[in-house]
């Protein structure tokens, strides 16, 4: 058995990748899934849609690769974060569509918990904020819309899970009820220190302990397929949430490393070793990976529009055919020109949660055309990276745990590809950003979990001596003409939050 079988299961879209034994991609399948939008704010994903594009996906690359599924010696799970779903143990049918992480329907519950004086309690015990972005509100809407939920949950007839979950339960064939650490710190739900479900929370959110996963580290024994799946019985061998994955995959296993995956929107975690860092600029303290019983710490930046700046330009204001042509019409742009596009379509992340300031322009003249749109909108991403890395760089010295400026930086994602947008992430910064070879970072982080478990793939320090750099950017900017641009663009961000 050679081959490690990877599933990364995002938002839109769902991909089987299948790797040999020198961890290189052989093949990959996809399929994209419905979005589900009943109400403004709401999002949802039909959890039948999620399963059949899992299954059909991985049929199809080990059908495209040539191998028996006997050959694959473990599987690997990455997926899109906070997205809950609760379904019948009997049946494995779930009683509602998956409520997604970009869903805002318990912004309410959310501040009725804060009024009630209940955010330093839960900030503390999860290290995450009072947002609806995470899974246990979710979980609790829930209960609370369908009748007889909660009696149900409680005499443990439901289950409550993140997509990990629920896709390792109906490839077991409802065998194994499991999470990993990193899924289980975003939920809410779970006392990341203590490395257990905080049974305060699960009350006060009214959610029953009853259903929920046991967790477990990153790499360990998930359990095996039901063999008339996939072919054989496989065993689930590692399992991360997608961010946490890529952070594996880009090797960022000392602390004071940080990597920034560029998608439709960026995340960005820093290492902080087996401390769990408490934000004072509303970082996120999360689960980076866990691996041999002993949790290692990051801190997290989200940023809600980055890659979808770009989507932006191309089908809302149709000035570009596809998204790579964005980075040759800014290098096309008025150098004189300061055009700033503060992009909260649907509000602004981290550091400043708020949820319900929308987007603007500033600076525009006669002259402003296609070209400065460009570059606002690939700068809006350098900008707003720079917030994460400032509030993520004085929380990190302010807990004594390093050096800020010894930070390092590796950058994935669609975006990364982008050179020009990379060397102004870079002039920006002042700091230099790497970008690696190996651009399926997310998938890799999963499949070296699982292959380092079947015993295939290096430890984690020869895995992460494989890490291999494409293009390191370094700063090109006069700094006075770096802080002032970042000044102006707090201005206009301050503009924005105060309409």
């Amino acid at each position: 058995m050679k081959y490690i079988l990877a599933i990364d299961q995002g938002t839109t879209s769902t991909r089987a990748i299948l790797f040999d034994d020198k961890m290189q991609a052989l093949g990959t399948a996809q399929q994209e899934f419905a979005q589900h939008f009943p109400q403004a704010g709401w999002v949802e994903h039909d959890p039948e849609d999620i399963w059949q594009s899992v299954v059909a996906t991985c049929r199809q690359v080990i059908a495209e690769q040539g191998i028996a599924a006997s050959e694959i010696a473990g599987i690997g799970i990455t997926n899109q974060r906070e997205t809950t779903v609760v379904w019948d143990r009997a049946t494995g049918k779930a009683l509602h569509n998956a409520i997604v992480w970009q869903d805002r329907r318990t912004a309410e519950f959310c501040e009725q918990l804060r009024a009630g004086g209940h955010e330093p309690q839960i900030s503390h015990k999860t290290g995450l904020l009072l947002d609806p972005y995470f899974s246990g509100t979710k979980a609790a809407w829930i209960l609370d819309q369908v009748p007889g939920a909660r009696a149900r949950a409680t005499a443990g007839e439901l289950l409550f899970g993140t997509i990990d979950s629920f896709l390792i339960w109906r490839l077991t064939g409802g065998a194994s009820h499991v999470s990993d650490a990193t899924n289980a710190s975003r939920t809410m739900l779970y006392d990341i220190r203590a490395g257990e479900w905080s049974a305060e929370i699960c009350a006060l959110l009214d959610v029953p302990m009853a259903m929920l996963p046991e967790v477990r580290d990153c790499a360990a024994e998930f359990g095996v397929t039901d063999p008339d799946i996939l072919g054989a019985a496989l065993p689930i061998l590692g399992v991360a949430g997608d961010q946490q994955a890529a952070t594996i995959g880009q090797a960022c296993f000392a602390p004071g490393m940080m990597k920034s995956t560029y998608g439709t929107g960026c995340f960005a975690l820093l290492n902080t070793g087996a401390v769990p860092v408490t934000s004072q600029n509303r970082m996120l303290t999360t689960v980076a990976y866990q691996l041999n019983g002993q949790a290692t710490y990051a801190l997290e930046g989200s940023i809600f529009i980055a890659g979808a700046a770009v989507q932006w330009l191309r089908d809302g204001l149709g000035i570009i055919e596809k998204a790579s042509q964005s980075g040759e019409l800014a290098v096309k742009s008025d150098p004189g020109q300061d055009v700033l596009l503060v992009p909260a379509f649907t509000g602004l992340g981290a550091p400043y949660w708020q949820p319900e300031c929308r987007g603007a322009v500033f600076g525009l003249t006669r002259n402003s055309g296609p070209a400065e749109f460009a570059r606002a909108a690939l700068q809006s991403v350098a900008y707003q990276t720079r917030d994460l890395w400032e509030a993520m760089r004085a929380d990190w010295q302010a807990a004594g745990q390093g050096d800020a400026q010894a930070v390092t930086l590796r950058v994935d994602g669609g975006m990364s590809a982008s050179d020009w947008t990379m060397q102004s992430l870079s002039d920006l910064l002042g700091a230099a950003v790497d970008r690696p070879k190996m651009q399926e970072t997310t998938a890799l982080g999963a499949a070296w979990l699982a292959g380092m478990q079947a015993g295939i793939y290096p430890d984690q320090a020869d895995f992460a001596k494989t890490w291999a750099l494409d293009r390191q950017f370094t700063p090109d900017l006069d700094p006075v003409l770096r802080d002032e641009a970042y000044s102006r663009w707090q201005r206009a961000v301050q503009a924005v939050i105060g309409v």
